[in-house]
C-alpha cells in the first residue's frame, strides 16, 4: 500500500518499546487489510482519505494522497472525496483536508495555484 521506503523508515524508527507494535501495524493495517479481495486499492484509498479527514488524522493525509495517486485516483477524484466528506463529516473538516491534500498534490506537481 505504501512505498518500501516508507515501510523501511517506519521499521528503522522503532525502539525495543515500539517494535512489536510496528510489526502489528505492518501486518494488519498495511498487509492484511489492503490485500482483501473485494475492494480494490483505488476504493480503499478513497475511503481512507475520507476517514482520515473525518477523524482529524490530518498528518496522515499527505502520505495517503500520494498513495491514492499511485493507486490510480486522479486529483479530481481526490477532491471529490473531500466534497463528499464535507456532507457527512462537516465542512471545516473537509476544508482542512482539502488544503492538506492540495499541498501534497503540489509536491507531486499535480496541483498549481491560481494566477
Amino acid at each position: 500500500m505504501l512505498t518500501d521506503e516508507h515501510v523501511d523508515g517506519a521499521r528503522a524508527a522503532t525502539s525495543d518499546f515500539s517494535d512489536e507494535f510496528q510489526d502489528f501495524i505492518t501486518l494488519h493495517a498495511w498487509a492484511a487489510s489492503w490485500a482483501r479481495p473485494v475492494l480494490d486499492r483505488r476504493m480503499r484509498s478513497a475511503l481512507t482519505l475520507a476517514l482520515l479527514a473525518a477523524l482529524h488524522n490530518d498528518h496522515e493525509i499527505p502520505m495517503h494522497v500520494k498513495a491514492a495517486i499511485r493507486h490510480g485516483l486522479t486529483p479530481e477524484e481526490i477532491r471529490e472525496v473531500f466534497f463528499h466528506t464535507a456532507v457527512y463529516a462537516g465542512v471545516p473538516v473537509a476544508n482542512h483536508a482539502m488544503a492538506t491534500a492540495d499541498a501534497a498534490l503540489r509536491e507531486l506537481g499535480l496541483a498549481t495555484g491560481r494566477q
